[in-house]
């Protein structure tokens, strides 16, 4: 336990020449600072759930992004690694006649934002409404709710199995974690508390940002990493907050110009340009944008089987599409793509269109009679059920049959 940044894990190797691993916990070293400074808090596990002066603790928290961090990481590894660790394969008289001195890079970075919400229960149903909007516009691989933040209830009382699924049970029984994966980079959307909401980004290893990985890029690391959170963030946001104009249908089939070039235009009714927005939306929060060639594997992905190969060479030709409509911007000096959030918006818009509302509706108003009601009947179906039923007389004062 140390007095600046609590608790410490050092891992070492029992042979020459002593490979070492430290651990520190900038949450452990926030509440060190702030009980020395007098700031009053409360602390569950790793996280700050009430806090009055969130200014005073925000501004603590800070200085672990100066530069003066990397001095105070080096007086504390080697405060305890030579007189704590190091001693039992050298003692200090050959630590000095040998010089043997350690040369520290950063390996795993974790950096966090916490929401605090005024109510558990408003908390729940913002996270539960994002995630189940945007999980499969995101493509996301891996998404589970675990029930139980200190103890899962592996068997309720009544002797059933628990139910693995997006629900709010009990505050403190219901965790949602949101994960995204990119390479050696993981983003986490998940409740920490009765009312605290975190989004997380974490670098496996460091070397994935090339920045560099020695201590003295340490700061270097962090800006990088708040700067992918925000990305997360927006990107997420955008997702959530779909929006298409009423000219754009009309005007995405219309050729366009990108540099020299004329491209063709956006057919939404093709099959192939549906996949390719989806492939668009599920790679828009990419941190280091996509190449042709990444994109060309995630259509390749979303295709069926009977389909013809997609290769990186037509992968090119539609991403140059999607930049004549503004829906797409090249990464400057790389081969490299990235989505803005206006664009999300409107992809997002495009595809819920075509697939949560136009699809739905013509497939149930093609069957006159709906069937038995099924258990799990959402607020959602209640609205597709409402909008079957006025379809029918809209279709008939039309005269159109579907």
């Amino acid at each position: 336990m140390d007095p600046e940044w609590g608790h410490i894990t050092i891992k070492m190797s029992g042979h020459p020449p002593f490979a070492t691993q430290i651990i520190l916990n900038g949450h452990e070293y926030v509440a060190c600072q702030s009980q020395k400074a007098g700031i009053p808090f409360t602390k569950e596990g790793n996280c700050f759930t009430l806090i009055p002066k969130p200014a005073d603790l925000a501004e603590v928290a800070d200085t672990l992004s100066e530069s003066r961090t990397i001095g105070r990481l080096s007086q504390v590894c080697e405060a305890w690694i030579y007189s704590a660790c190091l001693c039992f394969g050298l003692d200090l008289e050959e630590q000095q006649r040998s010089g043997f001195r350690y040369q520290y890079s950063v390996y795993q970075v974790e950096n966090s934002r916490n929401l605090i919400f005024h109510r558990g229960q408003q908390m729940e149903e913002i996270v539960q409404a994002l995630i189940d909007r945007t999980r499969t516009r995101l493509g996301v691989k891996q998404l589970k709710t675990i029930f139980g933040m200190k103890t899962r209830p592996y068997w309720q009382r009544d002797g059933k199995a628990p139910r693995f699924e997006v629900v709010v049970e009990r505050p403190q029984y219901d965790l949602t974690i949101f994960k995204l994966h990119f390479g050696k980079l993981t983003l986490k959307v998940y409740t920490k508390g009765e009312r605290v909401l975190r989004i997380e980004v974490m670098v496996h290893n460091t070397k994935e940002l090339r920045c560099g990985r020695v201590l003295e890029r340490f700061p270097t690391i962090v800006t990088r990493l708040e700067k992918i959170l925000e990305q997360f963030l927006n990107a997420v946001y955008a997702m959530d907050a779909a929006l298409i104009s009423d000219g754009t249908l009309d005007e995405l089939p219309n050729p366009s110009q990108v540099g020299k070039t004329r491209v063709g235009g956006i057919e939404v009714n093709k099959a192939r340009t549906r996949v390719v927005l989806n492939a668009a939306l599920s790679l828009a929060c990419a941190p280091d944008g996509f190449t042709a060639r990444q994109f060309a594997a995630t259509v390749q992905s979303m295709r069926r089987p009977t389909d013809p190969n997609y290769d990186a060479r037509r992968a090119a030709y539609d991403l140059k599409k999607l930049r004549g409509k503004n829906l797409l911007t090249k990464l400057a000096d790389s081969r490299r793509y990235s989505i803005p959030p206006e664009a999300i918006r409107t992809i997002g818009a495009l595809v819920i269109l075509r697939e949560k509302v136009l699809r739905p509706i013509l497939a149930g108003v093609g069957k006159p009679k709906m069937g038995r009601k099924p258990k799990n009947w959402s607020p959602i179906d209640e609205h597709y059920e409402a909008i079957r039923q006025d379809m029918f007389v809209l279709f008939g004062d039309l005269g159109i049959a579907a």
